[in-house]
């Protein structure tokens, strides 16, 4: 069964009943164990050990995810606690003027923390949910705008975990250098910057269409927190601590600055690196760990000694943290699970999918297009986006390593179909995180935002088709935002705003 056509079957059959039923959780397992029971030939003891073993596996190789997951969450219950979320979502109410300006300024946060886009998901959410609650903000709404700034910033931006992630997928022994194919890149990463684009659009025009508008207009009429973050963390006013708007802005200042040191220390900078170096060189899950635990302790020497909470109350911190973060940790758990049974080592869904293009690879004007859509159903259906570069960049280099000019086209390409897919894919660690971060239901977030996702990405392989016509990057990205643009305008006109 690996390397087959078989091995898309796990994948496909999660994120079918993922949608049909709605339950997450259990259509994930169903999918995990179908690939178990594909990989073992039908031997149900077998598949049951096969299954736990790619998750210990798995989710000992993320263990600093989950830990950074966890102090995230106590560091928000903490604050919570302390009385500072309140007060600082007094002030943004009396100070943001509608839910524009709400919507605008939680894109423009996403937009300056483009280090990582774990952190960009759980820092957003928890600076903003807040203040996109006073304002009846969908939580389905706040999840896409923290999705669609997470990922698109990181993979144009030069300094990032997601930089790193591209140069390593180059394949050993290659005279390309990493880094500054990714700088080539980055003109021509149609998804991303048409992303942005748009979201800023939807924000400014409060035109939602689709499943999101039906989510909006709920939420204008009955505002409601999704059930299982009912109760997370929330006290009542004369449980919180008096804590000010310095308590919370000096701890998440802490945590950035700490995260963005973390990467610098890991990336080997006091043994001599250049910056750009040792972000190149970091381990992005260890220096979240780094940062989380430094802007904990220093929480803590805040709060405590100022009385700002009581130390039983801080302490209490620990479990309504973790509790918070339950959902997303399960759910991140098992998606690694299913994409570990995916991988080369079981059903290596990749190798069969890099076998496909390797096979066209004479269609050399198609390329781009081929390599965008290969990209995006191997994120969807993987939930990665690094897996999705590690498979197909190399490909790339070995079919078009000669010409530099469609090399940077292609890369561009299958980074562009990465995100998009990663985007769309209800098991991608980044879209859980989003959903995580808004305290969204996490299949109403998916629901709603493929219909902006399939829209972008339209433009965006018309660009790329372009481009493999023309060998010219910057036609393609023309012809994808005259495309754009054409869209904006359609919905200009036939969809009505809700932001009112």
């Amino acid at each position: 069964m690996a390397e087959s056509i078989w091995s898309i079957l796990p994948p496909v059959i999660t994120i079918v009943l993922a949608l049909w039923t709605k339950e997450v959780y259990m259509s994930l397992i169903i999918g995990i164990f179908s690939g178990a029971m594909l990989f073992t030939g039908g031997n149900f003891l077998e598949s049951i050990l096969t299954m736990f073993k790619v998750m210990a596996d798995k989710v000992g190789g993320n263990v600093n995810i989950l830990v950074f997951l966890v102090i995230l969450g106590i560091l928000v219950a903490a604050i919570t606690r302390s009385g500072a979320t309140s007060a600082y979502g007094e002030w943004a109410a009396r100070t943001i003027k509608g839910r524009r300006q709400a919507s605008l300024i939680t894109a423009l946060l996403g937009l300056v923390i483009f280090i990582d886009d774990y952190f960009n998901c759980l820092t957003v959410g928890t600076v903003m949910r807040p203040v996109t609650d006073k304002f009846r903000i969908s939580r389905a709404k706040l999840a896409y705008i923290i999705d669609a700034m997470a990922a698109p910033i990181c993979i144009i931006a030069p300094v990032s975990s997601w930089a790193a992630a591209v140069g390593s997928s180059l394949p050993e022994g290659s005279e390309i250098d990493g880094f500054s194919l990714f700088i080539q890149t980055i003109p021509f990463n149609l998804y991303a910057w048409l992303t942005l684009i748009f979201l800023f659009f939807i924000i400014w025009t409060g035109k939602d269409f689709g499943a999101m508008a039906h989510d909006v207009k709920r939420s204008n009429q009955k505002f409601e927190i999704p059930r299982e973050y009912q109760g997370n963390g929330e006290v009542t006013k004369d449980q919180q601590g008096n804590g000010k708007i310095i308590d919370l802005v000096l701890p998440l200042l802490v945590l950035i600055a700490a995260c963005v040191y973390g990467m610098l220390y890991t990336g080997g900078i006091h043994e001599g690196k250049t910056i750009a170096n040792a972000f190149a060189d970091c381990d992005s899950s260890k220096s979240l760990v780094l940062g989380s635990f430094i802007a904990f302790v220093f929480t803590g020497l805040l709060y405590l000694p100022r009385k700002v909470i009581s130390f039983n109350a801080f302490c209490d911190s620990f479990g309504w943290g973790f509790k918070a973060m339950t959902p997303a940790i399960f759910i991140l758990c098992l998606a690694w699970t299913l994409s570990g049974i995916c991988s080369d080592k079981y059903l290596n869904l990749g190798g069969f999918v890099g076998g496909i293009v390797s096979a066209n690879a004479a269609l050399i004007m198609l390329l781009p297009p081929i390599f965008f859509l290969v990209a995006i159903g191997l994120a969807f259906a993987t939930g990665t986006s690094w897996g999705t570069f590690g498979i197909l960049i190399p490909i790339a280099v070995a079919v078009v390593g000669g010409d530099p000019q469609m090399l940077t086209i292609c890369v561009a390409a299958i980074l562009s179909g990465a995100v998009g897919g990663d985007h769309a894919s209800p098991i991608s660690d980044t879209t859980i995180l989003a959903s995580a971060g808004a305290q969204c239901d996490h299949l109403d977030h998916v629901s709603t935002q493929l219909p902006y996702v399939m829209t972008v990405a339209g433009c965006s392989l018309l660009g790329y088709v372009v481009d493999g016509f023309t060998g010219n990057g910057w036609l393609g990205l023309g012809t994808a935002l005259a495309c754009l643009c054409a869209v904006m305008a359609v919905i200009s006109v036939k969809v009505k705003s809700l932001d009112n």
